[in-house]
């Protein structure tokens, strides 16, 4: 299959309607960024339910420069040395509010971070999931949008790939993947969680991988029946002990970046100690109590939290 129907893939899921809350936040977003806003984009759990309430509702802003978006030079800044910056949001809609955490990223980021000359998985991973365009500033940045969608898809598999064995399923690939990935990063995620997101959006996931793969000469797929396809990729050992070393980089070099960005939306998300700790329980079941000195001086007192919170084991 060629590359325009992995691109056609990716772009089904803001083909369909969704709650007038989410467009509603949309709105919001594009109206306060207002001409630095090219588009919005939707993932996460609030997708997967269709729904805003019981979750906060994530969103990206896609800027065409960050000194645009911003009015203070040092978010400006900040967006652009680590991206993205991460932002709450409380918007009126009907008899609620609705809950949003939302992060700033350029265009050019995204296009770049999406592709292998970004190494850690932290924005390709999420991208590779499906992704909602709620907002386009014109068809060519859709066009951008949508090709980087699927760019993330083919790093996202290009990077499990050598990890696997040589036969394997879809589900086998991404739930694969998703771990490790999600061992790149301080996640607080509770068990079966990679075989949720593989069980709720499986149609995806399988239509994804079978525009990929199909599109390798070298790849053979063999019909498991039920909907399930078995594919077959061969990979020199070189190839799959550069791979695991590439992988256990990333493993180090996520949870530096991963407090680092803690760190910075200590400054940016109002109620972000908060949101953190209600994250953290309701994945782990671990709880948490944050001190008066905790919430006054989150930076000063984030690395001994952070550790007490690690040996209890809230992250991996």
């Amino acid at each position: 299959m060629s590359s325009l129907q992995l691109v056609d893939v990716v772009r089904q899921p803001s083909e369909r309607a969704l709650p007038e809350g989410i467009e509603a936040v949309g709105r919001e977003l594009e109206e306060k960024y207002g001409r630095a806003t090219l588009g919005i984009l939707f993932y996460g759990s609030c997708l997967r339910a269709r729904s805003d309430q019981d979750s906060l509702v994530d969103c990206y802003v896609l800027v065409e420069r960050y000194s645009a978006a911003y009015q203070s030079k040092w978010l400006a800044v900040a967006n652009w040395a680590l991206p993205p910056n991460v932002f709450y949001l409380s918007v009126p809609f009907a008899d609620r509010m609705i809950r949003v955490k939302y992060a700033v990223l350029s265009l050019t980021d995204f296009e770049r971070s999406v592709t292998s000359r970004w190494f850690h998985s932290y924005f390709w991973a999420r991208f590779a999931q499906p992704t909602v365009l709620l907002r386009g500033a014109t068809p060519d940045v859709e066009q951008r949008v949508f090709k980087g969608l699927a760019q993330a898809v083919r790093t996202f598999l290009g990077n499990t790939l050598p990890h696997m064995p040589q036969a394997f399923t879809a589900e086998q690939l991404w739930q694969t993947g998703l771990m490790l990935t999600y061992g790149a990063e301080l996640r607080s995620e509770p068990q079966g969680r990679v075989q949720t997101l593989w069980a709720h959006d499986r149609e995806y996931y399988e239509q994804v991988t079978q525009a990929l793969l199909l599109s390798q000469p070298s790849c053979l797929q063999t019909d498991q029946g039920e909907g399930q396809s078995r594919y077959t990729v061969t990979y020199h050992t070189r190839e799959r002990l550069l791979n695991r070393l590439g992988w256990m980089t990333r493993r180090i070099q996520g949870k530096i970046l991963s407090i680092l960005r803690l760190m910075k939306a200590a400054f940016t998300f109002q109620g972000g100690a908060d949101y953190l700790i209600w994250k953290i329980e309701r994945h782990s079941g671990v709880k948490i109590e944050l001190t008066p000195a905790q919430r006054r001086h989150p930076i000063l007192t984030g690395l001994a939290t952070f550790w007490r919170l690690y040996r209890q084991g809230a992250f991996r």
